[in-house]
Order: structure tokens, then sequence, then C-alpha cells
């Protein structure tokens, strides 16, 4: 099962995805009887949605979310969520907003 979900991605993140801060994507199941959890999603935007593969390293560190990404499942801190673990549902919204900047 595919499940839709808006994503945001804010605080200079939208440089890597074609300068577009709002996407809604549907994430495909790889296993019906699985549900799909925020690591899929991850691994779903690495695969689809980032396409200069220089610019996954300013998303991702060891496979998770890079630190100095603040994530948001619904407005709420991912921590409070299960972070990776976390079970999608179709219309959650799911915001990366980077406190690293540059200088």
């Amino acid at each position: 099962m595919s499940v839709n979900i808006k994503l945001e991605f804010l605080g200079g993140l939208d440089v890597i995805f074609n300068s577009e801060r709002y996407h809604k994507v549907t994430v495909p199941s790889t296993n019906a009887s699985t549900p799909l959890i925020l690591r899929d999603l991850i691994k779903y935007i690495v695969d689809n949605m980032i396409k200069d593969p220089k610019d996954i390293e300013v998303f991702i560190e060891n496979d998770t979310i890079r630190p100095g990404i603040l994530t948001l499942i619904n407005d709420t801190d991912w921590e409070l969520e299960g972070e990776e673990e976390y079970v999608l549902e179709s219309g959650d919204v799911i915001s990366f907003t980077s406190t690293l900047h540059g200088g």
C-alpha cells in the first residue's frame, strides 16, 4: 500500500530539491504486509528526489537525517514520534529544516 505525503524542505534545503520547498509524493510500498515507516521515506527521498549525488551528504549522514536538520512529523519533533520507525500515514506532513548556515 502506498502513502501520500507532503514534504517541506526549509532553511535552505530546498536548494537540493530543485529550489522547491513543498512536494507532494506518493511513496510506494515494497511489501503490502509491512507498513511504510519514515526510514522508507528517507530512502525514497535519496533514491528519487536528490538529483546530484553530492547533495546526498547534505541531507544524510550515517544512513539517517544529518544532525542539524530539524525533522518534524505533523509539526511534532520526530524524536517524540519514534524517529525512523514512525509509521507513515497518508496525509502526513514531514518537514525538514536545516539549522546549519554557512558564513
